[in-house]
């Protein structure tokens, strides 16, 4: 039995637990338009009889972050920030089996659109933070949640959280999207670009007075499916990958297209530069245009960075000690092919991070989501457990 059982895992209540992540579940927080501020606030009223200091950051139309600051009785210098997305992906078309706000019950799971990403994940970071205050731990550092809007479209706040300086002195940062409580400390970026290429309209009966922009977004096609990236292959994330998401042009079966347009999906690793990535493309496309004289465009559409930090990482073999001492958890250092807010904070911070969540990843914007209540109770205890021993109590 770990020796935090009767000093803070017994003050874990299961039922308030399950009723506090049901409430998340049943706030509409789709994105868009995001509507996080309602979350926002409903957390920011359940907190309110603890010391926890809440506060709502207002980002206009109904957008809103959220930061809850756990007061510690001593300054070691240690800074340690749980975070997790406000926001949601839409139901879908496909009927579920249980109403995706209702966060009903059922099989000791929880369904609901943000059961596993991350109503889950935030709701335990939560519960962490208040069942610590209850049992009255005094924490030698600081210890913050950092609840955001727009992780599901363009990571929006963790953006306005970099650009305000709002936790420049974190020292370690733990993410609670889903692993199904295991440790990914690394996670592939991406970087999704619009391609429009410009052509020359004519009657189909005179191709040759035209300039096809088909044809030319044909040749780029070919000319990426033989791309080569610059990059190292990463131990545990290997290789970037690339995908042609959609393609759309012309305007009629007789007439020669004067444009195409293709968005294109790129998974990175650590090491590769999207920026390199933009002017390997740019090049080629030139390539392809030159003769025709053809105008083309490329717009960035997302652009979030991979992110990697160390098995050897004081931090993660911390996170690793943590699981087994207290949890009997056997951790082993992997990897996603997601991206997260650490792709916005890591590149600002330049500090140890990595992802341990409730959720399960393959469940994630699918139909039917849920979380399970074992692994949303473990990951309460992990995430006190680490705070106690990452910061060390006074």
């Amino acid at each position: 039995m770990s020796v935090l059982q009767s000093k803070v895992f017994d003050r874990i209540d299961e039922k308030e637990a399950v009723q506090f992540l049901q409430s998340l579940i049943q706030i509409n927080s789709v994105n868009p338009p995001g509507n996080e501020k309602k979350v926002a606030e409903a957390i920011q009223t359940y907190l309110k009889s603890t010391n926890l200091q809440v506060e709502v950051d207002d980002l206009g139309n109904n957008r809103a972050n959220l930061f809850a600051t756990y007061h510690s009785g001593g300054r070691n210098g240690k800074y340690l920030v749980y975070s997790g997305h406000l926001d949601t992906v839409p139901p879908g078309k496909v009927k579920w089996e249980h109403d995706p706000y209702s966060g009903e019950v059922v099989d000791n799971k929880v369904f609901g659109r943000g059961a596993t990403d991350m109503k889950g994940g935030v709701a335990a970071m939560l519960l962490a933070l208040k069942y610590l205050d209850e049992a009255g731990v005094k924490l030698n550092g600081k210890l913050q949640f950092v609840g955001t809007a727009g992780e599901e479209v363009d990571g929006f706040g963790a953006k306005k959280v970099v650009e305000k300086e709002q936790i420049d002195k974190a020292t370690a940062l733990v993410i609670s999207e889903p692993s199904e409580n295991q440790l990914f400390h690394a996670h592939k970026g991406c970087l999704w670009l619009e391609i429009t290429i410009y052509g020359k309209t004519a009657h189909g009966s005179m191709p040759d007075k035209g300039i096809n922009a088909i044809l030319m977004m044909n040749e780029l096609i070919n000319q990426l499916q033989t791309y080569q990236f610059e990059y190292t292959p990463h131990a545990v994330l290997g290789h970037p990958t690339l995908n042609i998401g959609t393609i759309e042009g012309g305007v009629k079966t007789n007439v020669v297209p004067d444009q195409c347009r293709m968005t294109v999906d790129i998974r990175t690793v650590p090491g590769q530069s999207n920026e390199q990535i933009i002017k390997d493309l740019e090049n080629m496309i030139r390539s392809i245009t030159a003769k025709s004289k053809a105008n083309h465009e490329i717009k960035v559409l997302n652009n979030m960075a991979s992110v990697g930090t160390s098995e050897s990482d004081d931090f993660i073999k911390l996170a690793i000690e943590t699981g087994k001492k207290h949890l009997n958890l056997e951790l082993k250092p992997s990897g996603v092919n997601y991206y997260t807010d650490a792709s916005v904070y890591c590149p600002h911070l330049q500090v140890p991070a990595f992802i341990l969540g409730p959720g399960i990843p393959t469940l994630a914007h699918q139909p039917n989501e849920y979380v399970e209540i074992d692994k949303f109770i473990e990951s309460i205890r992990y995430y006190m457990a680490l705070a106690i021993e990452y910061l060390g109590e006074n």
